[in-house]
């Protein structure tokens, strides 16, 4: 498959003088080298249906005008980007890893924290922010006494998303109790507040998560190595040429050891495949140097 669609077929039951194949075939062109995702030609209906709120509030009346508009101005191109971004998220999805994270990562992280050295993750794609809270439930801990005691160690979360609106959710770290049924009790308990039937993660996780709005194919304003790098179910909607460039940069950004954790339907392949080894399903290790 193309990454970037050629020129399509009218668009049934949209006037091409407002939305035409040419237009989807721009747009797909636009949002690939912004952020790589790739927009196949059974995707103009969703871009249409995602995009046509922006071009009446922007003015623009037709989606020619529109694409003029994010050629030109950062900010409506992001707000296009973000608009585009499925979130479909949810609290502990792909169990496995978590039961990896409390059985190898967890241990790790006590004993770092103990010599007083640095414990540094990375969420990446967190949406709006299941996944982070589920990672930082899971390292705390069901014991809160013990999970108080790591929090207070040097220990920081990155947890990054190209959209505005999902990195909002997630800092707000609020959402309907029925949510949380996936996450062990003893973790609930521990680590949230339920109230009118909406549950809040606590202040001790919060302070450890630091939010940022981040492209992952953009620059990187990180120092440092992670101990471990969650991105699942993100690179489905990059080209392979993408997804090996990204894994590489993963993994350039792990300390030997480290694990990179991605989604059930992805691979690691290309250069990085040399220095990950699948240590479990989709959990890969970086080989030390």
């Amino acid at each position: 498959m193309s990454a970037v669609p050629a020129m399509t077929d009218p668009i049934p039951g949209v006037s091409p003088d407002i939305y035409s194949g040419a237009d989807f075939a721009e747009i797909a062109k636009i949002i690939y080298a912004a952020a790589g995702i790739v927009l196949p030609q059974g995707k103009a209906m969703l871009v249409y249906s995602r995009l046509a709120p922006l071009v009446r509030t922007t003015g623009c009346v037709t989606f020619s005008k529109f694409i003029a508009l994010i050629r030109a101005d950062q900010a409506e191109l992001n707000k296009a980007v973000a608009a585009l971004t499925t979130n479909h998220t949810f609290f502990y999805r792909e169990a496995h890893h978590f039961d990896h994270l409390r059985q190898e990562m967890r241990p790790r992280m006590i004993e770092k924290l103990r010599s007083r050295q640095p414990f540094r993750l990375w969420s990446a794609g967190c949406s709006s922010g299941e996944e982070t809270w589920s990672i930082m439930m899971t390292l705390l801990g069901p014991d809160r006494s013990a999970g108080l005691n790591i929090a207070r160690g040097d220990i920081r979360a990155l947890a990054s998303d190209i959209a505005p609106h999902a990195i909002k959710r997630a800092e707000e770290a609020s959402y309907d109790a029925k949510d949380l049924k996936p996450v062990p009790e003893d973790l609930r308990r521990a680590w949230t507040g339920e109230k009118d039937g909406k549950v809040t993660i606590s202040d001790t996780a919060r302070s450890i998560v630091r939010f940022r709005l981040l492209n992952l194919l953009g620059e990187w304003p990180i120092k440092g190595k992670f101990d471990f790098i969650f991105c699942r179910n993100v690179m489905i909607y990059f080209d392979n040429p993408t997804k090996e460039l990204l894994v590489q940069r993963f993994c350039d950004a792990l300390a030997p050891g480290g694990f990179l954790y991605i989604g059930h339907s992805e691979r690691v392949t290309g250069p990085a495949a040399n220095d990950l080894q699948l240590v479990g399903p989709t959990i890969y290790r970086r080989r030390a140097a």
